[in-house]
């Protein structure tokens, strides 16, 4: 069975590959994922390599196997499935649901996981609106019509559809301006010189800065379109 730090490991060039769009991912990239050296990730891909979990290369860094990769999805799949079974059964909110799965998504069997996927119906989403992958290790992939909070012109009805941070705090600071999974509101400016948007919601003003709305994906709204 693999250790908890391989596990962490391939989940993490896993998530990192698919936010970058990139095949390889540099040493510094995972170092900074997991919050250690880039010596500790260096050391620990060469472990990896000699399993046959990833494909690494001094100075241009590591890419999963197909069992690599394998791995990586179902640790993926069993953290999202556990976040969104926490904030359905348990009542939990979306900022606690993270470091909790973190902790489970290493006890529980590929059985249980298969039982809590049928159990919430088959979701295909968890609590901060990243896709579930399937048990046959497929992610899915959303809509062309997603974009940045960022992206979005004055006017644009919008519909929060996910969030790219899982920091507590930030999660926390989202829902005490509103905002949420299934949030619905409008554009009043976007102001890309001053790094300001600012929206309209449950007939509240609410400014966010760019930094902020660039971790926030939305849809437009029908009446948009």
């Amino acid at each position: 069975m693999p250790s908890l730090t391989v596990e962490n490991y391939l989940k993490a060039i896993l998530q990192t590959g698919i936010r970058s769009q990139a095949e390889w991912i540099s040493t510094g990239q995972l170092a900074t994922a997991l919050g250690v050296s880039p010596g500790t990730v260096t050391s620990m891909l060469k472990t990896l390599a000699e399993s046959q979990l990833v494909e690494y290369r001094p100075y241009q860094g590591v890419r999963l196997t197909e069992s690599g990769r394998s791995l990586g999805m179902r640790m993926v799949r069993r953290h999202r499935l556990i976040e969104l079974f926490l904030v359905e059964t348990l009542d939990l909110s979306w900022d606690e649901v993270h470091d909790e799965a973190e902790h489970m998504e290493h006890a529980v069997s590929d059985s249980l996981v298969d039982r809590i996927d049928a159990y919430l119906g088959h979701p295909k989403v968890d609590p901060h609106g990243d896709p579930i992958p399937t048990a046959d290790g497929t992610m899915r992939q959303q809509g062309d019509s997603t974009t940045s909070l960022t992206g979005c012109a004055r006017g644009v009805q919008f519909n929060v559809v996910r969030v790219l941070s899982q920091d507590a705090d930030f999660l926390r600071y989202l829902t005490e301006q509103g905002l949420t999974l299934g949030t619905k509101g409008e554009v009043q400016s976007n102001d890309a010189d001053a790094g300001i948007i600012t929206l309209q919601v449950d007939g509240r003003t609410v400014p966010f800065s760019h930094a902020v709305a660039e971790n926030i994906l939305v849809e437009f709204s029908e009446a948009t379109l």
